[in-house]
């Protein structure tokens, strides 16, 4: 039995924390993990400038209730549920996710969760589990599964690894030179023959 695993900013909807900054104007908001590789270090810088700017959680909901999914994301999530069993690995959070996810009818998603204080403050963050997309494949490979994985960043590359196969989505030039062995897709089309060239059963595009 094979099973998709797609990451979800950057392949499926915007990153959440760009929209965040073009809408706040703190251009420091814009990094993510095509920037920094190291988690870590990213959410720390993320959780200061929230502090210094007396931003909480509330105010980064209000701009994701106004995004929606990339264009053609929703058909591809649907084509790939015809034939996969899906489900997405993402260093988001549950607090962020449920807007986006109710367009793309509600694929199972495994991510991380905030902490915050009673004034909605995010004051920490709690990670599912150390290097979480690669374990989850792993603990996949344990239920016999085959994986066919996709993602566009650095913090995807680990799940890319473990996969039985791994595919490059829109990645910038930077992942994509670094890592020359996964087939780099730009849109949908290609990433449905992607899909299929990967795939041990015989897939219609």
């Amino acid at each position: 039995m094979e099973l998709a695993c797609l990451d979800l900013e950057g392949v499926l909807i915007p990153e959440i924390w760009i929209g965040f900054a073009e809408k706040t104007g703190i251009d420091a908001l814009r990094a993510t993990t095509r920037d920094i590789p190291d988690y870590d270090v990213l959410m720390r810088q993320r959780l200061a400038l929230l502090q210094e700017h007396k931003l909480g959680l509330p105010d980064i909901q209000a701009v994701i209730a106004t995004m929606a999914p990339l264009e053609g994301a929703t058909e591809f999530v649907d084509w790939l549920k015809e034939r996969f069993q899906v489900i997405i690995l993402s260093d988001t959070f549950y607090e962020f996710s449920k807007p986006l996810m109710r367009q793309l009818d509600f694929p199972a998603l495994f991510c991380h969760r905030l902490i915050t204080n009673p004034e909605g403050r995010i004051v920490d963050y709690k990670l599912r589990q150390k290097d979480p997309k690669r374990q989850s494949v792993k603990a996949l490979h344990s239920l016999n599964f085959r994986i066919i994985a996709a993602g566009d960043s650095y913090n995807d590359t680990t799940m890319l690894e473990e996969a039985d196969a791994g595919i490059l989505f829109r990645a910038p030039a930077n992942v994509t030179a670094e890592f020359p062995q996964y087939p780099a897709a730009t849109s949908y089309a290609e990433l449905k023959a992607e899909f299929c060239k990967a795939s041990e059963r015989e897939l219609m595009v």
